[in-house]
């Protein structure tokens, strides 16, 4: 007798048609994964981008993903992942507040043969399947290229630098590309104020009050995120003195954008984290439909201006077939 399994087959792509999606979608959504995400925080808007996106992916490829937030405490994030190990999930995302103290955890999963995967910063030990990341070096050094070289800021600009969490890799590595590159580019500028905001808007705000009674010359205000710059551009227009300062940011998030096409905020770097965690997830679900992952994807950013603010948020969230530059990380 002969197999209906053609027939079936026609049938279910037939209907995938009139559905306008494929058979590799449905086939790939027949097993849903659990995943666990674990963030450093989700009171910030880029980790809320990042959620969305890792929604989408665990939509698009199938799986579940449970979103849970670190509030910026290694220790709690610890907890977290631990709870995930016991809940006996497929995979585990991790994004960690301190690379050191995560490694136990994640030789936790290792030897409960969790899969972990990390956006953001990369663990000091433990197997990590997949580390998707920006090279945060090129991501303060582009900031400062861009001031020199396109918004032409004095040769003896009088900077402030607005710094993360110090003790992070992410906030270490941002401040230090920015600051070599802006000597290297512009030897008679001077960094007048260097003082952490840790990444925080509120914080952002009152670190710059205090800089600028200290400081009766600004030309420069560079943040090492978003909220920080959108703290110090209130704290700069309550002062009234955002004529004679430049102040660009770092992420892209919505606010930023929205200050830039308003003409208060000169440019940020964006690093798109809804396609952060949209690559993320993506990968973690092929990896557990036995495609050959590799061990780390190079995210890539973006210098969003008033040129191209109004087409931001299509570029930061394009993951159509030709927009999607990490699918070289996939093999079968």
């Amino acid at each position: 007798m002969r197999s209906k399994a053609p027939v079936v087959f026609s049938l279910l792509a037939l209907f995938a048609l009139a559905l306008g999606t494929n058979v590799s979608g449905i086939t790939g959504a027949a097993t849903t994964y659990k995943i666990g995400f674990v963030y450093p925080t989700l009171n910030n808007p880029f980790f809320v981008d990042a959620q969305a996106g890792s929604d989408q992916a665990g939509k698009d490829f199938g799986a579940t993903v449970t979103h849970v937030s670190g509030d910026n405490d290694v220790k709690k994030q610890v907890q977290l992942v631990e709870n995930f190990i016991a809940k006996k999930v497929d995979a585990i995302i991790l994004q960690a507040v301190d690379t050191q103290g995560v490694i136990s955890v994640i030789k936790e999963a290792n030897d409960a043969r969790i899969a972990v995967f990390t956006p953001g910063e990369s663990p000091a030990g433990g197997k990590v399947v997949t580390s998707v990341v920006f090279n945060e070096v090129k991501t303060g050094s582009a900031m400062a290229d861009y001031l020199v070289k396109v918004a032409k800021i004095k040769p003896n600009s009088k900077v402030v630098m607005l710094l993360g969490i110090q003790g992070t890799e992410t906030a270490r590595n941002r401040q230090d590309g920015f600051k070599k590159t802006l000597m290297a580019e512009c030897p008679g500028c001077q960094i007048v104020a260097e003082q952490p905001a840790d990444f925080d808007r509120a914080k952002g705000l009152t670190v710059m009050e205090a800089i600028l009674q200290a400081q009766p010359k600004i030309d420069v205000v560079w943040a090492a995120n978003d909220e920080m710059a959108l703290g110090a551009l209130r704290a700069i227009t309550e002062a009234n003195r955002q004529k004679e300062i430049v102040l660009v940011g770092t992420d892209g998030i919505g606010d930023a954008r929205t200050a830039i096409a308003a003409g208060h905020l000169a440019a940020t770097y964006a690093l798109p984290p809804f396609l952060q965690g949209y690559m993320v997830t993506e990968t973690a679900i092929k990896y557990l439909q036995g495609v050959k992952v590799c061990g780390k994807i190079e995210e890539r950013g973006l210098i969003i201006t008033p040129s191209n603010v109004k087409d931001a948020e299509r570029l930061l969230k394009a993951v159509d077939a030709r927009s999607r530059y990490w699918e070289s990380c996939y093999s079968k």
